[in-house]
């Protein structure tokens, strides 16, 4: 399997390029983003900065890649999941049709091969569990909750980019050591360059968008990333033979997953509803604590490479091995997100939604 330097130079050097236009674009459309108790900016800012992460994508995925289906499930999926952003960070979406936009995304991707056919058998690699009709609403939830996932941690400057980077090369790791292992499928490579590809347009957005930013995600990059890294994920476990790799792709995400896990658990607890915002978070937790902005995420990208590192250690070691391994690592997780107060419900005033639609996530 070659790396595809051609196409992550020049993904790499259109988001650097292209980012600052982006800017320039969101202030012209008020694609902006206004300071409200539920956040830690201070100022407005200009949204709108997936498209440039879009653009760089498939822009040297397109000039530089084979288009197979899989690959073309992908962009056509992208590019939906990119409009819905833009409308939502421009003029505002319900939730209802915010939600109805993102499977309709989801489900558009199936016809093409991204989809979950089979789950993994913990107790027989040689006996994988057919999905039959189920697979269809399977790949659907996957695809939505990752991509919801990825947009409810875009709260810090960085944050969504950066975690959605270090998930990029870990994906990319752990297939290419699969694909060493079991061999290797076109559409098991297919993720493996997809994914650098990705990474080096997060990069060159970064240089914008880490703190202090100059340009934000918006709902459309937040939730083009988590869109891309579900697909992704899909296209590169699938075919995958052993019973740990249903796990491995919610390791590899496993801060956005979590934290929205642990929300709903939250809520739940607190008699709140479940889809109301609060500025409770992990973000916010940590600012809380007395962690600085930049600390706050530093400290998250950190347990993102851990979580890789434990990705990447699951492929390589035996079945039970990797069962005590994760044993181990959920009750780490659980101790540390009980310590920091992201699974009870904190004494702050929940956070009413304000009519206009200028907010972050």
């Amino acid at each position: 399997m070659q790396i595809p330097v051609t196409a992550i130079v020049l993904a790499l050097g259109l988001a650097l390029l292209v980012t600052p236009l982006v800017k320039k674009c969101a202030f012209k459309l008020g694609a902006l983003d206004s300071p409200d108790p539920r956040k830690v900016h201070k100022r407005v800012m200009p949204r709108l900065g997936g498209l440039a992460i879009y653009f760089s994508f498939i822009t040297a995925v397109l000039l530089t890649l084979d288009i197979t289906p899989q690959v073309c499930g992908l962009l056509l999926g992208g590019t939906l999941i990119i409009l819905l952003g833009i409308i939502d960070d421009t003029r505002g979406l319900s939730p209802r049709l915010k939600l109805a936009g993102q499977i309709v995304a989801a489900a558009v991707v199936i016809p093409f091969g991204l989809e979950v056919n089979t789950l993994t058998n913990p107790f027989s690699n040689e006996m994988p569990i057919a999905l039959g009709l189920l697979s269809i609403p399977v790949t659907v939830l996957w695809i939505v909750s990752v991509t919801n996932a990825v947009n409810l941690i875009d709260g810090l400057d960085g944050l969504a980019g950066g975690t959605t980077f270090i998930s990029a090369l870990t994906l990319a790791a752990v297939v290419w050591i699969e694909t060493n292992v079991s061999g290797v499928s076109r559409g098991q490579s297919d993720a493996v360059v997809l994914a650098l590809i990705l990474a080096a347009s997060i990069v060159g957005f970064l240089r914008y968008n880490f703190y202090p930013a100059k340009i934000f995600l918006g709902d459309s990059g937040s939730m083009y990333l988590g869109f891309s890294m579900a697909s992704l994920s899909i296209m590169g476990m699938a075919k995958s033979a052993t019973f740990i790799s249903v796990i491995i792709p919610v390791v590899i995400l496993g801060i956005p997953l979590l934290d929205t896990i642990f929300a709903i658990v939250r809520r739940y607890c607190g008699r709140k509803p479940i889809f109301q915002p609060d500025k409770e978070h992990l973000h916010h937790r940590l600012i809380q604590m007395g962690l600085s902005h930049r600390q706050a995420v530093l400290s998250i990208y950190g347990v993102n490479v851990v979580l890789g590192l434990s990705a990447i250690a699951l492929t390589v070691i035996s079945p039970k091995q990797a069962a005590i391994f994760l044993v181990i690592l959920s009750t780490v997780i659980l101790m540390a997100a009980n310590k920091i107060g992201v699974t009870s419900p904190g004494v702050q005033t929940p956070i009413v939604p304000q009519p206009n639609k200028q907010q972050r996530s």
